[in-house]
């Protein structure tokens, strides 16, 4: 694939895995607090909330500090949220991916700390 199919690809593939967790969960996009996507290009992540008409704010982005980190893009924006005591008990935080094999996935979760 070239950069143009792997672009629309991400974009597609993202709003469709978050909207399925939304609709498994019974939530809309409004009654979520944050968005962690990966971090793989910021186009990417600016077109997605285009589209999900969601507010750039909503979404934690590293990705001018440290770049494309692969797989570990989410769990790092999550980790460093956390430690700048962004969350609150309650929020609703999607984390969102696409990688290698062009596979994909999405979690909710239901934060406690």
């Amino acid at each position: 694939m070239d950069g143009k199919e792997i672009f629309q690809f991400a974009i597609r593939i993202m709003i469709k895995s978050i909207s399925h967790v939304l609709n498994k969960s019974n939530l809309s996009i409004d009654e979520i607090d944050y968005i962690i996507p990966h971090q793989a290009n910021i186009r990417i992540i600016d077109y997605v909330a285009r589209k999900l008409k969601v507010e750039r704010k909503k979404f934690i982005i590293n990705l001018d500090r440290f770049g494309n980190t692969s797989s570990a893009s989410v769990p790092l924006a999550l980790d460093e949220a956390h430690k700048k005591k962004m969350f609150c008990p309650g929020d609703r935080i999607i984390m969102v991916a696409f990688g290698g094999g062009l596979t994909w996935g999405s979690a909710l979760l239901n934060w406690t700390i």
